[in-house]
């Protein structure tokens, strides 16, 4: 996939150990830095995955940089265990998944802006790694901020009663510290409104287009959020959706 540009961003990929190093700062800024200094040399999130990942990096023309993810691709279900997400999932349902896989990881926006143009530009690269790759599902994990459930119960309630994944998919337990929402909010009747004001953005992109996610939700320490599973099927994304994606990304 090549580079684009749109309006006052650039899209394109982290080529060099610094521009790595960008994006591991960018991370620590949106999940471990909140509320800390941010002068430490060592401020910085970074794993064994990034040298196995492609970084894609969202700036302003010729400048900061706004956002970032990175990409891993699989040939297929036989492959899901090698995922950042098996770390934390029972992921063995999708081992018979027939089609190849991207994991989609660590996706942030910087705290300081606030632009939706950013997620459908991010979107719009991802659209055309898809079809330049032939990729059948995306995946990944999904993450509100902090690890304490209050103020998320109608939004978790919602992804119970909508959205979870279908039983050939579904992941199972396997984290040592969990939140079983599709158990303990069985019967909460969501407030859509809330619910949806309390939803991650990436998160209520992935649900627009088909997505779903797993019954329960990682507690996660290390980078102080709750997370999700998260899966879509590209065959499932309505097809004018899918045609505002390639725009975003032509």
């Amino acid at each position: 996939m090549m580079g684009f540009r749109k309006g006052r961003y650039e899209v394109g990929f982290a080529e060099t150990a610094g521009e790595i190093r960008e994006a591991q700062r960018l991370r620590w800024l949106c999940f471990i830095g909140r509320g800390r200094p941010a002068d430490a040399p060592e401020a910085l999130d970074a794993d064994d995955y990034d040298a196995r990942c492609t970084h894609v990096l969202i700036r302003e023309t010729g400048g900061r940089l706004v956002a970032c993810f990175r990409m891993m691709t699989l040939s297929g279900g036989v492959e899901i265990g090698e995922s950042y997400s098996a770390r934390y999932y029972n992921l063995s349902r999708l081992r018979d998944f027939d089609g190849k896989m991207v994991e989609i990881g660590r996706f942030c926006i910087h705290p300081e802006v606030r632009d939706p143009d950013i997620l459908r530009l991010a979107w719009g690269a991802l659209a055309r790694h898809v079809d330049e790759q032939g990729v059948a599902m995306l995946f990944g994990c999904s993450s509100f901020i902090g690890t304490d459930t209050q103020g998320y119960e109608d939004t978790f309630a919602m992804l119970r009663e909508r959205h979870l994944a279908p039983k050939r998919w579904l992941p199972r337990v396997k984290a040592p510290q969990v939140f079983r929402f599709a158990r303990a909010l069985r019967l909460r009747k969501p407030d859509p409104r809330r619910a949806v004001a309390a939803m991650p953005p990436l998160l209520r992109s992935y649900l627009a287009m088909g997505g779903w996610v797993s019954d329960h939700a990682v507690v996660d320490r290390q980078l102080d959020t709750l997370h999700v599973f998260t899966g879509l099927e590209i065959g499932a994304i309505p097809p004018a959706r899918a045609k505002l994606l390639r725009a975003a990304g032509a």
